[in-house]
């Protein structure tokens, strides 16, 4: 991302998702796999992907859920769509502005009559009210916000017990749980933790959330600020090297963590791990920490889907194997394409009289966790009336390593810990 003040607000919203986000139930799948009858027309099933493919922080900042989806359809039209039906997809650009969300919202869903939405990737989405008003199922989208934790028929990808009745959470508040910094602390013996952030509304907001996750699993915690316009991470990084950090989390965006992870290898910091969040996951690692080699070796992810370096893992060749042309892979494009793979199952739920929005979102409200196929973690949709205090929850963990890429450690159906659920305003 740009080194923009949008750029900071945005990495503090999608740092929420390697916490807030990633509370699962360790179930086993229950998806239906049932095989249709073909449909009786081979009219196309139109729907439709929204994506801030160019906003302020940057062109390739919100794409790879679109990226992953297309793949999906285009596999699955080679293999003769759905029922026969081929799978028309509509790509919408909103600029990353709220305006422009809107107005893909009305040509989607009013003039493109899409069944559903796939994939949603927005900075602003300020057309979720109209999506859910239409009743148009918007399925495995990305929550950089809080649409999907406050209206009905918007299914995120990583799912919601909120009450989803036009107000986020329980009464404002969204809850996340603490099982990242529960991880480190079990199984790799940190005690001691920095948290980074520029001195940014939105970036010194997260960093609080993030402090107060650590300070809940009892971990002493070490606060770096930097200034935004001028940082000094070297100073940062000098510091948390004499406090003995064991973790660094961060609310930065792409280009600050860069900085900060050579000013780390500059001044001889050496850490457990250097944890980054799920659309960080990707493999420009290289090139993004190119002057701090030493610090890329200690970058670890997490998140709530099967790491998409497994490529021993069927599910993950085969997106893999259908992505090969694209020139960077990441975690958030096979999590657009379990955003397809649910919607397509969805779909063959539907009777052979056709596929429609009232069918495709009575599938997605069956209350069933879904895994699209085990890439996702089990996802879940309930409407909780009290938001709850503990929650058994998962994590898919992977670390950087050069000449192999993402190294996933450990099993994510077993990364699994009873965690306290914090409150935040979002």
């Amino acid at each position: 991302m740009r080194h923009t003040a949008t750029g900071a607000a945005v990495a503090g919203l999608l740092l929420l998702l390697g916490t807030a986000c990633g509370s699962r139930l360790p179930e086993s799948d229950f998806e239906n796999r049932a095989t249709p009858t073909p449909a009786r027309s081979a009219e196309p099933i139109r729907v439709g992907i929204i994506s801030s493919a160019t906003s302020p922080v940057g062109a390739a900042a919100f794409t790879g859920p679109r990226d992953g989806a297309k793949a999906f359809f285009d596999r699955l039209d080679a293999h003769g769509g759905i029922g026969g039906r081929p799978v028309e997809v509509r790509v919408c650009d909103d600029g990353g502005s709220g305006v422009g969300d809107s107005a893909c919202v009305h040509r989607l869903i009013d003039e493109d009559k899409v069944v559903a939405l796939v994939a949603t990737t927005a900075l602003d989405y300020a057309g979720a009210p109209q999506v859910s008003r239409a009743g148009v199922p918007d399925i495995g989208g990305q929550p950089i916000g809080a649409a999907y934790d406050t209206y009905p028929h918007l299914y995120g990808i990583y799912g919601s017990l909120a009450p989803r009745r036009g107000t986020p959470g329980w009464n404002g508040e969204l809850y996340g749980g603490t099982e990242v910094y529960r991880y480190f602390k079990r199984v790799h013996g940190a005690r001691t933790a920095a948290v980074v952030s520029y001195n940014q509304s939105a970036s010194a907001a997260y960093a609080r959330l993030v402090t107060q996750g650590l300070r809940t699993e009892g971990y002493r915690v070490v606060t770096e600020q930097v200034d935004f316009a001028l940082p000094d991470f070297r100073a940062a990084a000098a510091d948390l090297k004499a406090q003995g950090a064991d973790l660094v989390f961060d609310a930065l965006d792409t280009h600050g963590n860069a900085q900060l992870c050579k000013a780390m290898d500059g001044v001889g910091a050496r850490v457990i791990a250097k944890v980054t969040n799920v659309q960080n996951w990707t493999s420009t690692g290289p090139g993004d920490y190119k002057d701090a080699p030493r610090c890329r070796n200690a970058l670890w992810a997490t998140g709530a889907g099967r790491n998409y370096e497994d490529v021993g893992d069927p599910a993950v060749r085969e997106f893999r194997d259908a992505t090969k042309g694209l020139p960077v892979h990441s975690q958030w494009q096979l999590e657009g394409w379990a955003a397809a793979r649910w919607f397509t199952d969805a779909a063959k739920s539907c009777p052979p009289s056709g596929v429609t929005r009232a069918c495709v979102d009575a599938f997605m409200n069956r209350g069933r966790p879904y895994t699209a196929g085990g890439l996702l973690l089990p996802v879940t949709y309930e409407r909780l009336p009290e938001p709850p205090k503990t929650r058994r929850t998962c994590l898919s963990v992977a670390r950087w390593r050069d000449g192999r890429g993402w190294v996933t450690q450990g099993d994510m159906n077993t990364n699994c810990f009873d965690v306290p659920q914090i409150a935040y305003r979002p």
